[in-house]
């Protein structure tokens, strides 16, 4: 389980990227993504950082173009959130939600399976 510190800096870390992607960066098809969480390592070395979009079939140019911009945000991170040391970033995506949605599907399978009977 993560510190309260770490559990802080993972947010203000989400919200800093999120506003630099927004705003900072200058690929118009990362402004497309959305982070949804980061967890940082306990020695703060690095930090996944977890990303979703809605057009899952751009997902790898989506994935390497982060990728290429991931020392840059990791420079803007580091101007605007105090800590000694700035974590690597690694970008990966978020695949929780097209889980929520897969199993929200079968649910309602079910429930017409049942209502049919």
């Amino acid at each position: 389980m993560a510190s309260i510190k770490i559990e802080r800096l993972n947010h203000a870390f989400q919200e800093e990227i999120s506003m630099i992607i927004m705003r900072e960066v200058k690929n118009q098809e990362l402004k497309m993504i959305t982070i949804t969480g980061v967890e940082t390592s306990s020695d703060l070395s690095y930090a996944k950082v977890f990303f979703t979009m809605l057009d899952s079939e751009k997902r790898t140019a989506i994935e390497e173009a982060l990728k290429k911009a991931a020392p840059f945000i990791r420079k803007k991170l580091a101007e605007r959130v105090e800590v000694r040391h700035t974590p690597e970033l690694k970008f990966i995506y978020d695949t929780s939600i097209a889980y929520g949605e897969h199993i929200d599907q079968i649910m309602e399978e079910i429930k017409s399976k049942e209502i049919g009977k």
